[in-house]
This record gives structure tokens, sequence and C-alpha cells, in this order.
């Protein structure tokens, strides 16, 4: 006996605590796609190819280094400073790739947006993953750098998986939140990438977290990469012990912003065919 067709109501009203699970679910071949197309679309016709993925924090790195490691003489608990930098640069250019892909994913396909239904989310979750391909290629060569500063990662790499979900649920949320935002203001898209560059200070990229005074830390590691970057510190270079008091306060803090992001996105979906 067939199984009979389901059916899908679409209507002006949007509920904004209703996420879309099963629609996202039965959407998931044009999820893949859309994943599929930025990663390809990314590499295409490109001479450097995937090298892309490494320049980014590989130019970051060597000019910390001359600045802050050499120049300002900032403390990288023991270890040489390029490493120091580049363990934090791997997770924070995913980070801020993936934020930026994924507030301006509705504008950039506002012509599927304004054609044709499917659940909107889709578009800030598929520039969420697809950012996940040169966070790969960019650890691989962290795994080139450990071999050669002779580190030895400890036994709590086991927990990076968490750090990689607590990152990609921080960007995905953030990404919700301003990509609803850039579709009816475009000043979104033009004050991210200044935006980027100061959250980065507010994450213990370039310095380590023993220079936050005791009395803040708590209120530090609101910040989500917080979290992620000490923790990816801690297991790889253990260097420090595992800072569970700040990726907790982290963790918390990115489910948070998921939630806030998603429940904002779902408020204004209404809105998105007619202003993007």
């Amino acid at each position: 006996m067939s199984r009979p067709p389901s059916t899908i109501v679409i209507d002006s009203e949007t509920r904004a605590f209703d996420f879309q699970f099963t629609e996202l679910r039965e959407y998931r071949e044009l999820f893949f796609f859309l994943v599929w197309r930025d990663i390809k679309g990314r590499y295409a016709q490109s001479v450097l190819g995937v090298g892309w993925a490494v320049i980014q924090p590989m130019v970051s790195m060597v000019v910390f280094t001359v600045i802050f490691g050499g120049l300002a003489s900032i403390d990288s608990d023991g270890v040489p400073y390029q490493i120091f930098s580049y363990v934090a640069l791997v997770p924070w250019a995913y980070y801020s790739n993936a934020l930026t892909d994924s507030t301006g994913s509705l504008v950039k396909d506002k012509g599927l947006v304004q054609k044709i239904y499917f659940p909107r989310m889709i578009l800030p979750a598929a520039a969420v993953l697809g950012r996940l391909v040169d966070f790969f290629i960019a650890f691989v060569f962290l795994g080139a750098f450990l071999i050669w500063y002779s580190i030895t990662p400890t036994l709590w790499m086991l927990a990076l998986p968490v750090f990689i979900i607590m990152m990609m649920a921080s960007a995905a949320g953030m990404g919700m939140w301003l990509g609803a935002l850039a579709v009816q203001y475009r000043d979104v898209k033009y004050g991210l990438s200044f935006a980027v560059q100061l959250l980065m200070y507010a994450a213990p990229v370039v310095y380590p977290v023993s220079y936050v005074p005791e009395q803040f830390r708590m209120l530090y590691a609101v910040n989500p990469m917080v979290g992620v970057i000490e923790g990816f510190r801690a297991s790889i270079l253990g260097t420090t012990a595992m800072p569970w008091d700040l990726i907790g306060v982290s963790a918390i803090s990115s489910v948070v912003i998921l939630l806030a992001g998603a429940w904002y996105f779902r408020k204004k979906e209404e809105v998105f065919a007619d202003v993007a």
C-alpha cells in the first residue's frame, strides 16, 4: 500500500517557537546541495584552491607573532607564540567566516527566497556547515605545527567535538539574528566586518586568559569563543588545566545565542520575501 503524500500548509502566520525541525528534515537534500554549492563555489577556478583555508590563519599568525609575541612580548603560556596564536586562530577563523557567510546568506540567495518555499533556516545553517571544510583543512596544518614543535596533545583532545559544536552553535545563532536584520538593513553587512575585528580582541586570541582579572572571568566567558579557544589550548597544548568554569559559561551562552537567534529569525521570517 503506497504511502499518501504529505501536505504542507503555507500561511502568513509565523510561529516564533516552531523551529521547523520536521520540515528541515524533509528538505535535507536541498540543505546538502546548498552546502556543496557553497564549498564548490568557494574553490572553483581558484589558483590556490583549498590553500585559502590556511592563508588567513597563517598570515594572522605571522603578524601577531611579530607584533604581540615580539614587540609587545605577550605571554604565551610557555609555548612558542606561533603555535599559541595558531591554535586560537583555527577556531576563530572558522567562527568569523561562518558568521559572515550566514549573515549574508538570505541576501545572497534572495532569488530563492522570493520565488520558492523552503525552510529559510536552511540558508544560514548551510553557510555554517560549509565552513567546516576550511576549519578541518586548517586543523590538519595545526597537526603539522605540533609535530614541528614536538608538542603532544593531551587526552582532553577527545573533548574537541564539544568545542566545535559550541562554536558552530554560536556562529549559527548570531548568523540567524544578524541575517534577519541584514534583510531589512543592509548596513549590517558593512558593519559586520568591522565588528568581527573588534570581537577578536574580546576573545583570548592574541593573549592568554590569565590577563583577564579573576573577578571578571565569568563575565568574560559569556563570549562563547572564550570557552572554545581556551578549551582548544588546554586540550591541544596542555599548558593550563582545562578551564571547565569558562567552558561551562560559554556553553550555556552558545545555547542561549542559538535559541535566541532561531527565535528572532522565525519571528522575522514572514517579511523576508517582501524585502529581500
